[in-house]
């Protein structure tokens, strides 16, 4: 519980102690651009047809919700698609903001003969660009450092309305079983969606959020696979497959031959009605 009033605590340093790692310092991928586009160019070699995450027809729907008719659209570090494909269809016009030449490269072969599709490489941070009716931006905020400034430009380029998504928590419940109960050291999340409402709030941004519930369901052949992909958040150095196995079977299930782990969790909508801010 937090004793003192959360305007004495600095939200954005929060924030900025939550980007370093375990070790107490800043991963690579967040401040070398030549090893964060290698990982794009080989996320982006792996997809298929304009492949998407099942969960973001769900958070599409929410965010649509809050998108005037006719709208001019930014959209911030758009990935693989998830919300730029629907958004084509939903919005009068339509700007993508990356950093990532092989993320803007594969979004252009949908949308080669597409005027109202227009493409921006340059970090959130740098870009040259003229206020739209609407910015949005989901899951692409793991890079910004200085996310006051961020979120200020966002709130500066739109008329209309700002909307950010993140999905977040609870992390999979195993790995709560293993801290509680067998001492484990866990990777808890250390940045979330919280976090920027009250970036938001000590702007003078009183944003409205909702949650959006949903499910995360993961499929292994072998349970070896799935005692591999579930224990990547284990900072302790030694394991005990049995301690693994305990935390985890009563979360399994067998399905079409495959083990199945399923588990909630949510996502944040948060958008307000741009303003005029005090420097």
């Amino acid at each position: 519980m937090i004793k003192e009033s959360p305007l004495q605590l600095d939200f954005e340093k929060l924030w900025k102690e939550g980007m370093l790692d375990w070790h107490g310092k800043m991963p690579e991928r967040m401040v070398d651009d030549d090893l964060e586009e290698a990982f794009w160019a080989q996320s982006m070699k792996k997809k298929t047809y304009k492949q998407t995450d099942d969960y973001a027809k769900e958070i599409y729907e929410k965010v649509k919700q809050h998108i005037p008719r006719n709208s001019s659209c930014i959209e911030i570090g758009p990935g693989w698609g998830n919300y730029t494909f629907p958004l084509s269809k939903d919005v009068r016009s339509l700007t993508l903001v990356d950093g990532s030449e092989s993320v803007l490269a594969y979004l252009q072969q949908y949308f080669e003969n597409d005027a109202p599709v227009q493409f921006v490489h340059s970090k959130w941070e740098e870009a040259q660009i003229e206020p739209h009716d609407v910015v949005i931006g989901v899951n692409c905020f793991y890079r910004l450092y200085e996310m006051n400034e961020a979120l200020k430009k966002m709130n500066a380029l739109a008329k209309k309305r700002v909307i950010i998504g993140l999905t977040t928590g609870p992390i999979q419940p195993h790995y709560v079983i293993l801290d509680e109960q067998f001492g484990y050291e866990i990777k808890y999340p250390r940045r979330d969606y919280i976090m920027i409402v009250n970036i938001l709030y000590q702007l003078g941004i009183y944003a409205d959020c909702e949650m959006l519930k949903l499910e995360r369901i993961y499929r292994y052949d072998t349970l070896e696979q799935l005692y591999t992909a579930q224990s990547k958040k284990i900072l302790s150095p030694q394991i005990e497959i049995a301690h693994l196995k305990t935390s985890l079977e009563r979360f399994i299930t067998m399905e079409d031959g495959k083990y199945v782990y399923r588990h909630p969790f949510y996502a944040a909508i948060i958008s307000w009605e741009p303003r005029k801010l005090h420097d």
